[in-house]
């Protein structure tokens, strides 16, 4: 391919806040707040409209850990191959960021499901309340073959599969510090199609369906080919008007294709062409409003299950005690939707936020001088 689209001679796109990475993590996170509220409507979404609307909350899980191994290694490998981050720092700072947050929002409703049954409202499903199941998911360990996690706040084991992710991903970089872009990329591709054939052969489905108690072999392929994405984006530049179509061809053929069944494998490659292509085009005018919305995503993706949960109790026994008609029912839908949007936001700001900014001045040290420089893909 000539120079003018493709080249490893040229130097490539810094990763910024912003731009369309920050953009496309907080559609993600709207899309999956959408998906886990698409059966609490009077129809369900799935069989009103669409069956997308049911099957595509893997793929957005699948995005949201490709773009997770993407953006980490793009901020992190070079620090980590010098010695400005060592892997514990590393480790700490991620466990930081996503388990007080996790901590606050299984309390919370734990809480919920107290003061309700206390007032005479039990949950409308209570086998996803089951107190045995709680432990592991406060412990974010469901997605390591121990026992427990259902119910609740369900989503959470795919932070737990990431914390396992996190443990890798310093070893990972070391281990691969010497690999070229291209070989990156094979690598990233291979593994993944090598883990779901492993896992069609010897457990009998794929690896996008492997059940949550082997969440952390789900996430790892993912997460892998998000950092190869990013080693092969660190030293190969793009150009911007290729990625910008290949952006928006890849986004019209992962939609197209929901259309026609769940097509894991097509709507992975689409997947990772969006992302590589978000992270080709340069930020020239960042957006503070798509930043702040990136930066609410976390709280986005791990409250929305506590406001659904919340919100439906009540809108539940209103519809059945007031006999509210159809348009009404939407609108409290729509309604819950929003109050999950709002909360997040209000949570981020409030809550979550300064919590971090709080720990980040208390756990974070100058960096020591770098070790000698190891060539590698993302040096």
């Amino acid at each position: 391919m000539p120079d003018r689209w493709i080249s490893t001679r040229k130097e490539t796109t810094a990763i910024a806040r912003g731009g369309w990475l920050d953009a496309i993590r907080f559609i993600v996170a709207f899309l999956i707040i959408l998906h886990h509220f698409q059966a609490a409507g009077p129809i369900a979404l799935a069989e009103g409209l669409h069956p997308a609307f049911e099957h595509t909350g893997f793929l957005l899980t699948n995005l949201f850990i490709i773009d997770s191994g993407y953006v980490l290694m793009r901020l992190y490998a070079q620090n980590l191959t010098t010695g400005r981050v060592s892997p514990a720092e590393f480790l700490t700072r991620r466990v930081l960021r996503v388990v007080p947050a996790h901590l606050m929002m299984g309390l919370a409703l734990v809480a919920l499901v107290v003061g309700g049954a206390a007032i005479g409202l039990a949950p409308r499903n209570p086998e996803w309340f089951d107190w045995s199941q709680l432990p592991a998911q406060l412990g974010l360990v469901q997605a390591f073959g121990v026992p427990g996690g259902l119910g609740w706040n369900a989503p959470t084991w795919s932070i737990s599969a990431l914390i396992g992710c996190y443990l890798a991903f310093p070893w990972i970089v070391r281990g691969c510090a010497r690999l070229g872009p291209w070989t990156w990329l094979v690598l990233g591709i291979g593994l993944y199609l090598i883990a779901n054939e492993l896992a069609r052969t010897l457990l009998g489905y794929p690896v996008y369906q492997m059940p949550m108690k082997f969440g952390f072999f789900r996430a790892l392929p993912l997460f892998f080919l998000g950092m190869a994405l990013a080693a092969f984006a660190h030293r190969v530049w793009i150009n911007p008007k290729l990625a910008r179509w290949v952006g928006v061809l890849a986004t019209v053929g992962l939609i197209t294709l929901q259309f026609y069944g769940k097509n894991a494998l097509p709507s992975l490659a689409m997947i990772a062409l969006i992302i590589l292509a978000a992270g080709a085009i340069p930020v020239r005018r960042p957006s503070r409003l798509i930043e702040r919305a990136a930066l609410v995503s976390f709280s986005m993706f791990i409250s929305n299950e506590v406001v659904r949960i919340a919100w439906f109790g009540v809108v539940n026994v209103a519809v059945i005690r007031l006999n509210l008609s159809e348009p009404v029912q939407w609108g409290l839908w729509a309604t819950g939707v929003a109050a999950a949007v709002a909360f997040a936001f209000a949570f981020h700001h409030t809550v979550d936020g300064p919590l971090q900014d709080w720990l980040k001045a208390r756990t974070r040290h100058r960096a020591p001088a770098p070790k000698k420089a190891v060539r590698s893909a993302y040096a």
